[in-house]
């Protein structure tokens, strides 16, 4: 392959972003955290390969209104950025796919949906706090951003 090629497949990497990524962008209570999310975040609207899911917008919009007090309007406004990213919707068959997930590699239900997620939305990354570090599972490698 031509050096070009290389670069393109690299380029088009995509990077999947949990729950706890979009949050740690409102604990001012964690500056290194919420420093190191920005920056992810910002990378991923950059180069146009982040990825979330619909589960992981209002699992955002959830915490940062109930547990860091941003105001709903606030919280809003940033689901509907984090919204440009690619967004993943999961069907049924994600729901189905998530259950054997949960059973094969004793995930949480709610794990296994964001596993899922980022398999619908072609991510090669997963990062997550939440989750085993340099585990993959699925062809996805997950990376804790914070470690």
């Amino acid at each position: 392959m031509d050096g070009v090629s290389i670069e393109k497949r690299r380029m088009s990497v995509r990077n999947f972003l949990d729950t706890n990524v979009l949050v740690y962008t409102d604990d001012h209570s964690n500056p290194a955290k919420q420093e190191v999310a920005l920056d992810l975040i910002g990378e991923c609207r950059a180069t146009n390969r982040g990825v979330v899911s619909l589960q992981v917008l209002q699992e955002y919009f959830n915490v940062a209104t109930r547990k860091l007090g941003v105001d709903a309007a606030v919280a809003k406004g940033k689901v509907e950025l984090f919204a440009e990213l690619h967004l993943v919707i999961p069907g049924l068959d994600d729901v189905l796919a998530a259950i054997d997930l949960q059973r094969l590699h004793k995930f949480s239900f709610w794990d296994a949906m964001i596993v899922r997620s980022a398999v619908r939305g072609l991510c090669k990354r997963l990062y997550s706090e939440d989750m085993q570090h340099g585990r993959r599972i699925e062809g996805i490698e997950i990376v804790n951003p914070f470690a």
